[in-house]
């Protein structure tokens, strides 16, 4: 099974409205479909080490740690997109308009931190 067969199927940020967001963490509403595709990767992990340990092929071996990567890679961005449609919309609705400023500040730098981090 490729890493794309099952997309995590979520508003993008600009879909969604100040009310529709979920207490708690962004991904909370999608919790379950990032769970199932961790769960498939955790799988796809053991696979390879069954692979390493059975001296499979390297290329055959990369190719499935390509996968995986690629599967890591999907659940990150959806959770970078689930911070920036939850956590920078909630702090962009805070009422008192200088604490506004400083929370949008502090969530557009955590999310800038994680996709630094993603990148490296």
């Amino acid at each position: 099974m490729s890493a794309t067969d099952e997309a995590v199927t979520e508003p993008t940020a600009d879909q969604v409205t100040p009310d529709q967001v979920a207490p708690g963490h962004g991904y909370t509403g999608n919790k379950d479909a990032y769970l199932r595709r961790l769960k498939r990767i955790e799988g796809q992990v053991r696979g390879i080490a069954r692979m390493v340990d059975e001296d499979k092929y390297c290329i055959d071996i990369l190719t499935q740690v390509s996968a995986v990567t690629k599967a890591l890679h999907a659940v990150s961005l959806g959770l970078v997109e689930e911070h920036i449609g939850h956590c920078v919309v909630g702090a962009a609705s805070e009422p008192n308009p200088e604490l506004r400023a400083e929370a949008i500040d502090a969530k557009v730098k955590e999310a800038a931190d994680a996709i630094g981090r993603l990148l490296r």
